[in-house]
């Protein structure tokens, strides 16, 4: 069944019309308007590189310029992290000095989520030597770890870069890690493998400084899967594989996607991309945004702001004209999904192998569990693995007879390629024990919301994995808009107290073999979950959602979502 209703798109408006110039390089000048329009002028952040390794690691944390530290240090994948014992209350109080501590989270960027185990091994002991043991597979395919200190930057990055990792431009306002199919060249479904468009996109974009200064984070998705594996609603820039009638098979691009504290979901420009013009197309998007992104307001300066007062027609015509110099040819729409995208289980390659599909608890892994990956993937005959933008992980090239002996080892690792249906559908963003910006703990309440609801619900047949999207601030790293039920961290007042808690989004969802279009969730006045409640309300919204769904129809629980009173959604 797909959804009867229109959920809501979007909650994005371009940014008023007003006297003030917006910061749009082609139409204002280049000219900063703000603070951070300047420092990235001054001094690009790909040139900071050079003094972590030559000064600030020499001279440790106290020797940081804090324009570096708090701007450009981001375009190398750093990050300081949250002081221990501050509490979610004085977030918004304390300035970022007073909040962060010492050390950084470093992000490990992973293209397409392609490793090997010798990447994976190495990963793992940075993690182990430099991270106190702390590892995340986050929902953008990258590994993130914790403890990180400026003085061990050089040796972290001679180990990534002997063994074809980096963290370029990982985080700051440039091109992201472009996520792509864990399965990519090995599915038996997909439609083309997209794994050379990545590779040209980041060997000749990644690193170049006339893509280093852009408005804000750009990120991109390119899958050649059917069950839209890559959450492209919600990137700037995507690209899907589509069967053309007459050109055969191809890419639909899709752009303004993106969620945080306005969610807007992309649009198809309506084009159909060969795939020898996926990186030329994709730079031409990635230049619209450099030249017309909006730089006055930060809070309006991501591409999803630009194309809300564009719309699809004008983008496309300006991608035409001025950047790629030639039409597009009309391309169709995207089938709806069959299966679901997260490649958990087990699932037969096109070469006759199988690849397997795990889910730690809310990506929460560690250097060890790593280690111990590589070793028993090896052990079973494969070199290789994927990470998914859904916090899980992907093993490829299992030999038939050796898939059980796998699974028995991934279990032992955490690591459950039969998990329930709760275990799969839940991820969480890195919280208030590392994040400056969270202002509730989410991991670890998740995790035990989830070990708590696997006991309740066990006699219940779920119809199908109900997504639980847990975040710890307003910015949605972990998609709160596009769960079956998101909870957006805040202080919440329950019985007349101010405590740690959630507010609660229903009903979202992305495309998928259950919905034909993705849509945002419904919130409820005044439904709010504290932090330790996550298990007793699940539990009990879930019920009633099994004792209310129309079966006869196999509705969804994003569907009953939409349509249930409020009082039953309490």
């Amino acid at each position: 069944m797909t959804t009867s209703q229109t959920p809501p798109r979007a909650a994005t408006r371009p940014p008023r019309p007003s006297t003030k110039p917006n910061g749009q390089w082609k139409i204002d000048g280049t000219t900063p308007l703000n603070g951070n329009e300047e420092w990235k002028q001054v001094d690009d952040g790909l040139a900071v590189r050079e003094r972590i390794e030559n000064v600030y690691a020499r001279g440790g944390f106290a020797s940081i310029d804090p324009t570096d530290l708090h701007g450009r240090f981001r375009v190398w994948g750093l990050y300081t992290q949250r002081k221990p014992g501050i509490d979610g209350g004085r977030t918004a109080t304390l300035s970022p000095e007073e909040l962060e501590d010492a050390y950084f989270m470093l992000r490990v960027r992973i293209d397409g989520g392609q490793l090997t185990t010798a990447q994976l091994r190495v990963i793992a002991g940075i993690s182990q030597e430099f991270g106190r043991d702390t590892a995340d597979l986050t929902d953008r395919q990258n590994v993130q770890l914790h403890w990180v200190e400026v003085e061990s930057m050089p040796e972290i990055w001679r180990r990534l870069e002997a063994v074809g990792l980096g963290t370029t431009e990982a985080c700051g306002d440039v091109p992201r890690v472009v996520l792509g199919s864990p399965v990519a060249g090995i599915s038996a479904e997909e439609l083309i493998d997209p794994t050379p468009q990545i590779d040209e996109i980041t060997s000749r974009f990644i690193g170049d400084p006339t893509l280093s200064n852009l408005p804000r984070k750009f990120k991109s998705a390119i899958t050649g899967h059917p069950n839209h594996d890559v959450v492209h609603e919600i990137n700037d820039v995507a690209f899907v594989a589509v069967d053309h009638p007459e050109l055969g098979i191809g890419y639909d691009l899709w752009v303004g996607g993106g969620l945080s504290t306005a969610p807007r979901l992309g649009e198809r420009l309506g084009v159909f991309v060969a795939p020898e013009r996926v990186a030329e197309a994709w730079h031409g998007v990635a230049q619209i945004f450099r030249d017309y992104g909006y730089r006055r307001l930060r809070n309006k300066a991501r591409l999803k702001f630009l194309l809300a007062e564009w719309g699809t027609e004008r983008f496309r015509r300006v991608l035409q004209d001025e950047y790629l110099g030639y039409a597009l040819p009309d391309g169709p729409a995207l089938p709806q999904p069959a299966a679901p995208g997260d490649h958990v289980g087990i699932h037969r390659q096109k070469d006759g192998r199988f690849y397997v599909g795990a889910t730690p608890i809310v990506g929460r892994v560690s250097g060890t569990t790593l280690a111990r990956l590589a070793d028993l993937i090896e052990e079973h005959g494969s070199t290789r693995l994927r990470t998914t933008p859904h916090q899980k992980v992907v093993i490829l090239d299992i030999p038939e007879d050796r898939v059980e002996s796998l699974v028995a080892g991934l279990d032992a690792l955490g690591l459950q390629a039969r998990p329930s249906l709760i275990r799969r559908g839940t991820i969480a963003c890195t919280g208030i024990e590392f994040c400056k910006l969270a202002i509730v703990e989410t991991k670890v309440n998740a995790t035990a919301a989830v070990l708590d609801l696997e006991e309740r619900l066990a006699a219940f047949d779920l119809p199908h994995p109900i997504s639980l999207h847990v975040n710890g601030c307003p910015n949605s790293c972990a998609r709160i808009q596009t769960a079956d039920i998101g909870l957006k961290g805040q202080l919440v007042t329950i019985d007349g107290e101010q405590v740690p808690g959630y507010q609660v989004h229903l009903g979202g969802g992305l495309a998928s073999q259950d919905r034909d279009e993705a849509g945002l969730g419904r919130t409820v006045r005044d439904l709010k979950v504290a932090a330790d409640g996550i298990a007793d309300y699940v539990d009990r919204v879930v019920r009633r959602f099994l004792d209310d769904r129309d079966a006869a129809v196999d509705e969804t629980f994003a569907q009953w979502a939409h349509r249930a009173d409020e009082e039953a959604l309490q």
